[in-house]
């Protein structure tokens, strides 16, 4: 009996659907994948637009005489009696129209002309756009709308490729089949065996299709399309990803237009060219980190795997933790999974959280209670441990033989006295280890005692090559002299693009007096008493880690204000700090009283300190002499610190503002963040704590309960949330 033509015909059309479908997703993919560089073109495009428009601008102010410093000798007279007053006027002007002016010839017209033009090309090459979310520029706004879509779209390409090849692999060996039994031709005219073919590759591609991983990836690939189009973005979301991430932001800009490698070119030029082509062209593995690095960063981390033992001495904020995860990452991924960093007790954590969000390494932090456990754990499995100077030498679970494949040395001034115990420990651990890397930011061309005595640590021979005379004749001789073993860039060598304010956030670690007192005010349920418990203290982690970034700002020039809440924080830091404080600015101190002490601040000759409470000096005073803002605790409300910022940052200030902010972990700090952030008040902790298995579990969620109550005042849910954190009964 024949069959019914009707299920012919459907056949045909359920082939033709199922080709359809599995060839849409293979083009969509497609399609994402050559996103990326069609959005980079795109971002190139609107970056040169952007450049040419904002130098068109300056060259019409641009005085024609500046065409002397692209071209020497340029007889310029005739041309501004003519009324050719600026480089825009020039370039305006075709060649025959210089020509009819009067005394000028032909040659001088030529020259005249390709030196506006070198002017102008240069111009555009050196313009950067500079990103201001307070103004969200629509220019900008396109590019960033670019960027975003661009990260996406390459993140979604690697992160769907291999489920569209498995994909790929079921479904194409039958698109032949599969298209023959779409067609009514061809199945006429095709034998039994090729129609048997047909229908069982149909049937296969059916399969293909209908497979539960096939559609999460059409819906990963629905949903990557939709954000990989610009226009998907809105502004407030674009402005708030910009401020969230400004550095990979900027980063992958650089990356896009190339203007990184031009700076990291300009910032290599210390190191011998033969030296830099070796380095620049050594193999490099980043498959283990999270982040991209700059051009910089890369070459940075380069000069450490190819020297072995070196330091690295770059400017504060331009990421020496990075490159020294770097390395990390690089060696753990080529089988040299040992890697130790060695660090003041205050800054352990912020190790400890960069590691996890840099990298995909193991932290592991061998400090406190736990720390030969977690030490054992480390020397098995391998990965990043983070300890302090004092517990170095005291770490049984560290046998001397245990051979390392990186030592990093943060701070590296702690090991300056080659006779401390100490410092004769961390040389100890580096002498043992294949590799030693050396962090610090604090310039060392006028500290050549101590540079040779780190440079001891590291290169013996070369510190004996290092005398006084070097750094007499100059920075940059003394930077080629060490160039082997020291690799130190400046902001503005690098980051051209770099905002005028750097925020940073420095995380740091109750010690024991710190806690004691903190647990105290906690079991009180004295709010304040936990703010101020938390904040600068005599004797606290986070006076120790203030003092130093005074120390390191004083070292670069620069000049430091501190605010606080807290009256007694202010002594506290006015005492560590000694002469060289001045305040504090309270409001308590009459306006004329302010004023002299901002104006003897700004008339200190080299670094100064000034403090001040941050309700009375962050609001209505001009102290554009700091370019370091501290903020010794955070305030409720945003506002508050971003006032007090602006007393730095505002018109007049001419050196950019870097503004550290000091937070304590485990503490109230970081529920205020979580306020400012507008997140769940100790999400995270529990969110780590969620695998426990005891009746602890109940009380957990009776206080998640209670601190998601918008009932309760504030103030009350950040007290039970940390009585909740540290079991100290009920909320």
């Amino acid at each position: 009996m024949a069959s019914d033509p009707r299920d012919k015909r459907k056949t045909r059309e359920r082939a033709r659907s199922q080709v359809a479908r599995a060839r849409d997703t293979l083009r969509r993919y497609d399609s994402l994948a050559a996103a990326p560089a069609r959005l980079r073109d795109a971002v190139r495009g609107y970056v040169a637009d952007l450049a040419q428009e904002e130098v068109s601008g300056r060259l019409v102010t641009m005085r024609v005489t500046e065409l002397k410093k692209v071209a020497k000798g340029l007889r310029l007279a005739k041309l501004e009696q003519a009324g050719i007053s600026t480089v825009a006027d020039v370039l305006a002007n075709t060649r025959e129209q210089l020509l009819e002016i009067p005394g000028i010839g032909a040659q001088t017209v030529d020259e005249i002309k390709a030196a506006a033009e070198r002017l102008a090309a240069q111009s555009v090459v050196d313009t950067r756009p500079r990103f201001d979310p307070a103004r969200r520029d629509p220019r900008h706004s396109r590019i960033l709308a670019h960027l975003r879509a661009e990260r996406d779209a390459a993140a979604a390409v690697d992160d769907l490729r291999e489920a569209v090849h498995r994909f790929r692999s079921r479904a194409e060996p039958y698109f032949a089949a599969a298209d023959r039994a779409g067609s009514r031709l061809a199945m006429l005219f095709s034998r039994r065996k090729r129609k048997d073919e047909a229908l069982a590759g149909l049937e296969a591609l059916e399969a293909a299709n209908a497979d539960g991983e096939t559609r999460v990836l059409e819906r990963d690939l629905a949903a990557a399309i939709d954000r990989a189009r610009p226009e998907r973005w809105t502004s407030d979301e674009l402005w708030r990803d910009y401020e969230q991430q400004a550095a990979s932001v900027n980063t992958a800009l650089a990356r896009i237009t190339g203007s990184d490698e031009e700076d990291a070119e300009r910032a290599e030029d210390f190191v011998d060219a033969d030296l830099r082509q070796e380095i620049e062209t050594l193999p490099f593995d980043g498959s283990l980190l999270r982040t991209d690095l700059r051009f910089y960063q890369l070459f940075g981390a380069k000069y450490a795997i190819y020297q072995r033992k070196a330091i690295i001495g770059d400017e504060m904020g331009l990421g020496k933790t990075i490159q020294a995860l770097a390395v990390a990452a690089h060696l753990a991924a080529n089988g040299e999974r040992r890697c130790l960093v060695i660090c003041p007790a205050s800054v352990v954590p912020n190790w400890l959280n960069e590691i996890r969000k840099h990298t995909r390494l193991e932290a592991f932090g061998l400090h406190g209670p736990g720390r030969e456990d977690e030490a054992r754990r480390w020397l098995r499995s391998g990965g990043v441990a983070v300890t302090t100077f004092n517990t170095i030498d005291r770490l049984e679970s560290l046998p001397r033989r245990a051979k390392l494949a990186l030592v990093v040395v943060d701070e590296a001034h702690y090991i300056k006295n080659p006779n401390a115990k100490r410092s004769k420990a961390v040389g100890g651990v580096i002498g043992r280890s294949r590799r030693a890397l050396l962090l610090s930011g604090t310039p060392m061309e006028n500290r050549v005692q101590e540079f040779k005595a780190l440079v001891g640590h590291l290169r013996p021979d070369l510190a004996q090559r290092v005398g006084e005379g070097d750094a007499v004749v100059g920075a940059a001789a003394f930077r080629q002299t060490v160039a082997p073993v020291y690799l130190r860039r400046n902001q503005e060598d690098v980051l051209t693009e770099l905002p005028e304010k750097i925020e940073v956030e420095e995380w740091v670690q109750f010690n024991a007096g710190d806690e004691d007192e903190y647990r105290e005010q906690v079991r009180r349920k004295n709010l304040m008493g936990m703010r101020r418990a938390s904040s600068a203290m005599p004797g606290s982690a986070k006076l120790e880690r203030l003092a130093e970034l005074v120390e390191d700002a004083g070292a670069e020039g620069q000049k430091v204000i501190v605010f606080s809440y807290f009256l007694d924080v202010l002594k506290a830091v006015g005492e560590r700090l000694g002469d060289s404080a001045l305040g504090p600015i309270t409001g308590k101190v009459a306006a004329a009283k302010r004023q002299g002490m901002i104006d003897e601040f700004a008339r200190r000759e080299g670094p100064a300190v000034i403090l001040a409470q941050i309700e009375a000096g962050g609001v209505g005073l001009n102290i554009q002499a700091a370019s370091v803002v501290v903020l010794a605790e955070p305030q409720w409300k945003p506002s508050i610190e971003q006032q007090a910022v602006a007393r730095a940052h505002r018109m007049g200030q001419t050196r950019r503002v870097q503004v550290h902010r000091l937070l304590v972990k485990d503490g109230v700090d970081e529920r205020i963040r979580e306020v400012q952030e507008h997140k769940e008040l100790l999400f995270e902790h529990y969110a780590r704590q969620s695998d426990a298995k005891s009746t602890g579990l109940m009380a957990t969620a009776t206080a998640v309960a209670t601190l998601g109550d918008d009932s309760i005042p504030l103030e009350q849910r950040i007290i039970a949330a940390e009585r909740a954190r540290l079991g100290l009964g009920r909320p």
